[in-house]
């Protein structure tokens, strides 16, 4: 076979490894290089001598030229060094504490650039050595013709029954493609189109595996007998079960023919422009590197065949950065008309993909030209490997981030009577989920870019997984997706359980008291701290943080912060003692701090009160001296009445006990007291009235209702039996202005009197 030179060293840049080994053989040709050539030694072994000690001159001046390199063979001198000084003296070996030159990122680059050169120039000159090398064969038409058609033969009958076969099962693909299509016009199962292109895609294969088997058994029959023959057919049909394969990927993406059975939005003329083109040139090529130019170096040179190899695929790498540049502009807007179709996760992958598509495909070219160049057949053969691995890679990526996608915009609902009992549990699941979605969304983009580096040999990762880094990263990585699901799991039964003994009643109809619901409240928040704290020192245990200094200075700013933040800790400390002694509880009426409203909530530092305003106040805990709670138990409505002195006491009481009796007979009413009525009597005693009381006890917090209804009711009652409150009569009067000389004196009866009647 031509060419057989793997195209791996120009895919892995040189490791530390391959350095040291590099370094060993210089130090063990050295002294080959230094000696003299042995007296009547042949010719070619001195002439062998001299290369080689040209090779180690050149080995050391490459070595000496890169920093890294040079600091690596000097600590192997120093070594070596080392290991005979013991035998030669017996003074204490002393070492060299220097620390080793560190190489920056320049440097880095720099060596990775010389050697990539250093690689290529000697992949160079093995070609040229192969070629200068390659027998010269003598051309015999006769036997040139006599085989091309046998060749010919078993061309056209694998083409013509693969073509045939292919034309057979359209109907089928048809089918097949409008039952997917039909789904998902009835909004059928989300499945069904993608296992019909899958379907597809597998019948597609069988038919290339059959053609093949075909051909195979064909080229059995007809070769006239000749090995050389048969050899050139097995490579025709090696060339197209490869290249029919990754047309087979092309029809995947593209279904020319088939518009349902495509999985992405493009129109039938752009996905029949692109499927011919791409696959013209896969064709051509494949066929050229992995069937012309063998055949050509066996029959002919391998200089005419490394002629051809050059010419074809220069003119190929034209041609397709040619059709790239020419198609720049439409595909970069058809990805982005698809990017604003797409979820916002996937509009900025192929935003980013519009902008640079043109670079990556040039490159691949370009790439695939210089490989063609060392090892035509497998140089394809990797090409296309890579292809195929990358399009399944990121087809199974997108199809995994599709459906992760799909999820996150869902919403679950539960039983009616699952979110009776635990009324937050749905929220905190919608809220869950998506999260949990993203970041294994996340990781399955970065399980995608080490897949596509892993398919290009740029990055082994299957050796990394087995090296103590990949373990720790996949290792600690899998630890803290566990502790995160386990935090969140307890987190949210626990604050379900909670929430549930807050809401519901329990089995006897009890429900939880005021103080135990505070409580419970003040206990969820402290268990949410908790867990949070806890997950995240964790986690970054897991990360490999050294958790022991971090704990420590958290110690000593805790204790720098509670110097500084006495008042903090006195609103805490004074806020469970209050909780302790049942002080106050959320939802009841207090006067604290000197504010008076409503206790809507209760913190660890601190409570909040809405008062008759609805103006909302925050009260710390240490500005709380006293606690006047209105919602303990019962309420007291003293009610005085005051009215004229005149009135008879007897008939103010009974006209009060009158309308007290209206009120016990108002069902709405009733509910609200708690015993009956004291008439205290005559509290008070004026010149123009008397003052009398009557307490009314009630339920806590509904003193006020009682007031606003017996205040009616006593007011309408009094004015009923004609009692009169106290009034207080004002008279004004006064005299004209005028002089006495300019009208006759007035006499005092004469004088004009208001009087004004003014309530108490």
């Amino acid at each position: 076979m031509l060419l057989r030179i793997k195209p791996k060293l120009a895919c892995h840049p040189p490791t530390t490894l391959f350095r040291f080994i590099l370094l060993l053989l210089f130090w063990l040709m050295l002294p080959q290089a230094q000696a003299a050539p042995v007296a009547g030694a042949p010719p070619q072994q001195s002439a062998s001598t001299e290369k080689e000690n040209q090779q180690a001159y050149t080995a050391l001046a490459d070595i000496l030229q890169d920093d890294k390199a040079r600091a690596q063979l000097i600590e192997h001198l120093r070594a070596a060094s080392s290991e005979k000084a013991p035998a030669a003296t017996s003074e204490p070996k002393t070492s060299d504490t220097r620390p080793a030159p560190v190489a920056t990122l320049l440097d880095s680059l720099t060596t990775l650039a010389q050697n990539t050169f250093s690689h290529a120039t000697q992949k160079l000159q093995t070609l040229k050595q192969t070629i200068d090398s390659g027998p010269k064969r003598t051309f015999h038409s006769q036997t040139f013709f006599r085989a091309l058609t046998y060749f010919l033969a078993t061309v056209v009958a694998t083409f013509v029954l693969f073509h045939l076969l292919r034309f057979l099962i359209g109907p089928i693909y048809q089918r097949m493609g409008s039952w997917g299509h039909n789904a998902r016009l009835a909004s059928g199962p989300w499945y069904k189109l993608p296992a019909s292109i899958l379907a597809a895609f597998t019948i597609d294969i069988a038919l290339v595996a059959m053609a093949v088997t075909a051909g195979n058994i064909f080229s059995q029959y007809v070769n006239g007998g000749s090995p050389v023959v048969a050899r050139q057919q097995a490579l025709f049909l090696s060339a197209f079960a490869i290249i029919e394969f990754f047309k087979a990927v092309l029809r995947l993406i593209f279904s020319p023919n088939f518009d349902y059975l495509r999985p992405f939005p493009i129109s039938d003329a752009t996905a029949r422009y692109w499927n011919r083109r791409l696959a013209w040139v896969s064709g051509l090529i494949g066929y050229s590197l992995m069937v012309v130019v063998p055949i050509v170096a066996m029959r002919i040179s391998y200089q005419v065949a490394a002629l051809v190899n050059f010419v074809v695929m220069l003119a190929l790498t034209l041609y397709a950065i040619g059709l790239v540049a020419q198609n720049y502009r439409i595909i970069q807007n058809e990805i982005n008309q698809l990017a604003e179709r797409s979820m916002a996760f996937f509009s900025v992958i192929l935003r980013g993909l519009g902008h640079v598509w043109h670079l990556l495909a040039i490159a691949y070219f370009v790439v695939l030209f210089f490989l063609s160049q060392f090892d035509a057949p497998d140089s394809l053969t990797f090409m296309m490997g890579a292809t195929v691995k990358s399009l399944l890679v990121i087809g199974v990526g997108v199809l995994v981030s599709g459906l992760m996608s799909r999820w996150i915009l869902r919403r679950i609902s539960l039983p009616d009577d699952l979110n009776r009992r635990y009324p937050l549990l749905e929220k905190r699941v919608n809220s869950y989920i998506p999260s949990g979605l993203k970041i294994l969304r996340v990781i399955v983009v970065l399980a995608v870019t080490l897949s596509l580096l892993d398919a290009w040999h740029v990055f082994n990762l299957t050796q990394w997984f087995s090296t103590e880094s990949g373990e720790r990263v996949v290792g600690g990585l899998v630890h803290i997706l566990l502790i995160l699901f386990i935090a969140t799991f307890s987190w949210t039964i626990l604050a379900s359980i909670i929430e549930h003994r807050l809401v519901l009643e329990m089995s006897n109809g009890m429900r939880p008291s005021a103080r135990e619901r505070t409580l419970l409240t003040l206990f969820r928040n402290v268990l949410a701290i908790v867990i949070s704290t806890i997950t995240i020192m964790i986690v970054l245990s897991q990360i490999g943080l050294n958790i022991a200094p971090l704990l420590a200075g958290a110690g000593a700013l805790g204790l720098a912060i509670s110097f500084g933040a006495q008042t903090l800790v006195k609103d805490v400390i004074t806020g469970v003692f209050i909780q302790f002694e049942n002080g106050m509880n959320t939802g009841e009426y207090v006067t604290a701090g000197g504010v008076t409203g409503t206790v809507e909530q209760m913190t660890i530092r601190s409570i909040g009160l809405r008062d008759d305003f609805g103006v909302y106040h925050i009260v710390p805990y240490s500005s709380i001296t006293t606690v006047a709670n209105y919602a303990r138990e019962f309420g007291v409505y003293r009610a005085n009445y005051t009215v004229n002195r005149d009135e008879n006491i007897d008939h103010v009481n009974e006209v009060l006990r009158a309308a007290i009796d209206e009120l016990k007979k108002d069902t709405s009413l009733r509910i609200f007291l708690i015993g009956e009525p004291v008439f205290n009597g005559v509290v008070a005693l004026g010149d123009h009235s008397f003052t009398t009381r009557v307490t009314v006890r009630t339920q806590a917090l509904k003193q006020w209702t009682i007031q606003y209804a017996l205040d009616r009711l006593v007011k309408m009652h009094f004015q009923a039996a004609g009692i009169t409150t106290p009034q207080q009569a004002v008279q004004v009067s006064y005299k004209d202005a005028s002089p006495e000389d300019a009208r006759p004196e007035r006499p005092a009866s004469a004088e004009r009197s208001i009087s004004t009647l003014c309530p108490k």
